[in-house]
C-alpha cells in the first residue's frame, strides 16, 4: 500500500516555527520526487516546494523563499518542510506528495494555523 503520512502541523504565532515531517511507504522512496503543497482557504491549492531524488534540485514558491527549508533522508522514507518566521498567510492545510512520471501519491494533510 502506497501511503504517505504527514505530522508536525498545529497552532503557532506569528514569527514562530514549525517542522513538518512525511513519512513514505510502499514504494521506492528515493527513487520519487517529493513536494509540499498546501491549500488555503478560499484559495486553490499551491505548490510550496519540491526536491529531487538526492535533494540536487530544489525549488520553493516566492512567498516563502528564505524562511522555509525542504529537505530529505532517504535512508528514512521522510521528506521535511523546515517553517520559519511564520505569518499569517501560511496558514492552510500542508500536503506531502510524490510524482514519478504518471504517478502521483497524496497524503492526508496536516493544519498549520499562524495566529495571535
Amino acid at each position: 500500500q502506497v501511503q504517505l503520512v504527514e505530522s508536525g502541523g498545529g497552532l503557532v504565532q506569528p514569527g514562530g516555527s514549525l517542522r513538518l515531517s512525511c513519512a513514505a511507504s510502499g514504494f521506492t522512496f528515493s527513487s520519487y520526487v517529493m513536494n509540499w503543497y498546501r491549500q488555503a482557504p478560499g484559495k486553490e491549492r499551491e505548490l510550496v516546494a519540491g526536491i529531487t531524488t538526492t535533494g540536487v534540485s530544489i525549488n520553493y514558491v516566492d512567498s516563502v523563499k528564505g524562511r522555509f527549508t525542504i529537505s530529505r533522508v532517504n535512508a528514512k522514507n521522510t521528506v521535511y518542510l523546515q517553517m520559519n518566521s511564520l505569518k499569517p498567510e501560511d496558514t492552510a492545510v500542508y500536503y506531502c506528495n510524490a510524482r514519478f512520471g504518471s504517478f502521483s501519491s497524496w497524503g492526508q494533510g496536516t493544519q498549520v494555523t499562524v495566529s495571535s
